[in-house]
């Protein structure tokens, strides 16, 4: 079965940084994309945080550009989310996602909390 876990999460004071992982049971240089997601409280929709693409492009939601950096280990099969500056906005519970070349193929993780707060 096809796996996502997600970790690194936790609290943080503003300004703060975190870096988050995502381990994953596939090849994730198989994937047309890897990225992180985000849903805030009360929010039943993910956002787009950060997306690295088979060609090696990237892209991020406006509001962490500059702040986030997502990266990748092929060796591992592992995705990283680092996460300089945070603010009480980012505050959400952060998910891995895997789009396959079929775009119709993604596969999520079960997702990790990240609270910024003082």
């Amino acid at each position: 079965q096809v796996q996502l876990v997600e970790s690194g999460g936790g609290l943080v004071q503003p300004g703060g940084s975190l870096r988050l992982s995502c381990t994953t049971s596939v090849r994730i240089n198989a994937a047309y994309a890897m990225g992180w997601y985000r849903q805030a409280p009360g929010n039943q929709q993910r956002e787009m945080v950060a997306r690295a693409f088979i060609s090696g492009s990237t892209n991020y939601a406006d509001s962490v550009k500059g702040r986030f950096t997502i990266s990748r280990d092929g060796a591992k099969n592992t995705v990283h989310l680092q996460m300089n500056s945070l603010k009480p906005e980012d505050t959400a519970v952060y998910y891995c996602n895997y789009q396959g070349q079929d775009l119709t193929v993604n596969y999520w993780g079960q997702g990790t909390q990240v609270t910024v707060s003082s």
